[in-house]
């Protein structure tokens, strides 16, 4: 199917998802173990996103900016840098890393807009909600950028926001590892993937899939949470698609 155009295009009758909000963390534009921004691994994300994008899901971004800065790196009183102006140093970041990956998904052909919650009218948009909604219903692809625009205030919880202002019908939680683990598989080889949880177990297991906030708006909402490794080729096309990838976090999905 070609790419969607200004104009808009038709979508699959067997399409499982018509939009999906895709959380990426800074550190998935940066090399394993490594800082900053490598081009390899944003134009190999673009390729995935363009895959996906053209089985006719509309698809908005939420990055992180973990890669280059985290706010809460300058948490305790023994800082100069006050911990809310580190947030808005953080957001700063995810604009930067929405920046690189714009330019990385036109040169794999998909039409974008990075849509920020502060405004750098020089860069990007502003975010409003209605104008992000017509974006997403032309075909394009939207990074947004900057959390909600206030401290203390993850991206994971961005994500589940303005998955609730733009109507996504599911998170796509992009991670290194295939899901959600009983512990971290890095450290742990005999740690269990589970295939699905409800919002509830994750709580209570205290699992890391995102912060409690997030996991909170998506449980009231009924908003559902898929954890899959984007390393995987194929896996973001696989996830857009509603085949059997990852962990499924919420109500089982419609057959």
């Amino acid at each position: 199917m070609p790419a969607a155009s200004d104009s808009g295009s038709a979508q699959p009758s067997n399409l499982r998802y018509k939009r999906v909000i895709l959380k990426l963390s800074g550190e998935s534009l940066s090399a394993a173990g490594d800082r900053g921004i490598s081009g390899a691994e944003v134009a190999q994300i673009a390729a995935q996103v363009k895959s996906a994008l053209d089985t006719g899901c509309e698809i908005a971004v939420v990055i992180g900016g973990g890669n280059i800065l985290r706010g809460a790196q300058f948490s305790g009183r023994t800082n100069s840098v006050q911990e809310a102006t580190a947030h808005y140093m953080g957001m700063l970041a995810t604009t930067i890393n929405a920046l690189a990956l714009q330019d990385a998904l036109e040169a794999a052909g998909c039409q974008t807009r990075v849509m920020s919650a502060l405004s750098m009218d020089t860069i990007c948009e502003r975010f409003i909600r209605r104008r992000a909604d017509r974006h997403l219903s032309k075909g394009r692809v939207v990074v947004l950028a900057a959390g909600i625009g206030s401290p203390f205030v993850t991206t994971d919880t961005a994500a589940a926001q303005r998955a609730l202002e733009l109507n996504a019908d599911v998170v796509l939680k992009a991670t290194r590892v295939d899901g959600v683990y009983s512990e971290d598989p890095e450290k742990n080889p005999h740690a269990v993937m589970y295939e699905s949880l409800d919002y509830a177990e994750v709580m209570e297991k205290n699992l890391r899939v995102m912060d409690a906030t997030a996991i909170a708006l998506c449980r009231e909402h009924g908003t559902p949470i898929l954890v899959f490794n984007f390393n995987k080729e194929g896996n973001i096309v696989k996830a857009v698609a509603g085949e059997s990838v990852g962990t499924w976090i919420g109500p089982k999905p419609a057959q």
